[in-house]
């Protein structure tokens, strides 16, 4: 059953266009990100979601009621949606137990389950502004949590963070959809975060939705390069290189895209093209391997440095 239906929406301001007309709908339960570059209208279609933008043409409905933009109500907004920005916007000086009192409608058993769920409950007597910024963060997502929503938005929840605290903020959105049962859409700047998360995928650039489908299908099966490089590493070979690498014959002049893991190295004489190794380079769980081809370098990841500069390999294809 999709929870959130969007059709046809736009935005148009001030006669640029920011998001091109586009429609997809969210099953509920099903975890959706948005991904892009910056500029690319991600944070901008949350906010239309959200009933915190106008759109410009076509309609959001969520649970089948129409989402209303701050041109037709007072208080924008919609009831069952709960918003998280990319600042927490908590009340200064007021300790924690304080702003979540005020915000809670759940008793008070649940709501200190929320507050284990959120790693927040030795924060309670501390003031919000003795909070470091990944503990507003997720002093914030509680108080959201707290009003019980169907539909959690979440824009950027990473990109503040550092790596513990993106981890942290990462299982407890886990938690929020498999323990709450709370549908989540979310918003990243750095695309690899939503790969381990998402169910499916929308790839935005400059307000138009380029691709959509499952992790695995964008990865290595991007639309264009645009996509490509939202993911990862990739290689990007033409000519006889990328005739003679590719799983199926290519049309005439067309690319084929290998992410280095997708590379594979042989001893000289093997089977697959020859190469010279340029470079070896330690990435810490992986060796990046460079490998200059009669007309083209690849880089590939090997879990050994088995290959030293100068030396002569085969280079192939896995799939």
């Amino acid at each position: 059953m999709d929870l959130v239906t969007v059709s046809n929406v736009s935005l148009v301001e001030q006669g640029v266009t920011i998001i091109a007309p586009l429609s997809f709908a969210q099953r509920q339960g099903q975890r959706l990100a948005l991904a892009g570059a910056s500029g690319a209208g991600k944070s901008t279609l949350l906010q239309l979601v959200a009933g915190l933008a106008q759109p410009t043409t076509g309609e959001i409905r969520i649970g089948g009621a129409r989402v209303r933009g701050p041109h037709e109500v007072l208080v924008p907004g919609h009831p069952g949606v709960a918003y998280l920005s990319q600042k927490s916007d908590l009340p200064h000086s007021l300790r924690v137990e304080q702003v979540l009192r005020y915000a809670s409608r759940r008793p008070a058993a649940e709501a200190q389950a929320l507050y284990e769920l959120c790693r927040i409950a030795h924060l309670l007597g501390r003031r919000t502004d003795q909070l470091s910024g990944g503990e507003q963060q997720r002093v914030a997502m509680a108080r959201l949590l707290l009003g019980a929503p169907r539909l959690l938005l979440l824009d950027e929840p990473f990109s503040n963070l550092d790596r513990a605290h993106k981890r942290t903020m990462q299982a407890i959105i886990e938690e929020v959809g498999t323990r709450l049962g709370i549908t989540c859409l979310l918003v990243s700047h750095d695309a690899t975060d939503v790969l381990p998360w998402a169910d499916e995928i929308l790839v935005l650039r400059r307000g138009e939705l380029v691709q959509r489908g499952t992790p695995q299908a964008l990865y290595y099966q991007p639309a264009n390069e645009y996509v490509a490089a939202l993911f990862g590493d990739y290689n990007l070979l033409r000519g006889p290189a990328a005739q003679r690498l590719a799983p199926a014959p290519l049309a005439p002049g067309a690319a084929l895209l290998l992410r280095p893991e997708q590379v594979h190295i042989g001893p000289s004489g093997g089977e697959g093209l020859p190469g010279t190794v340029r470079a070896v380079r330690f990435m810490g769980s992986y060796y990046e391997v460079e490998i200059e081809l009669a007309d083209s370098v690849v880089r590939a990841r090997t879990s050994t440095a088995a290959f030293a500069p100068g030396a002569a390999v085969a280079v192939a294809a896995t799939q």
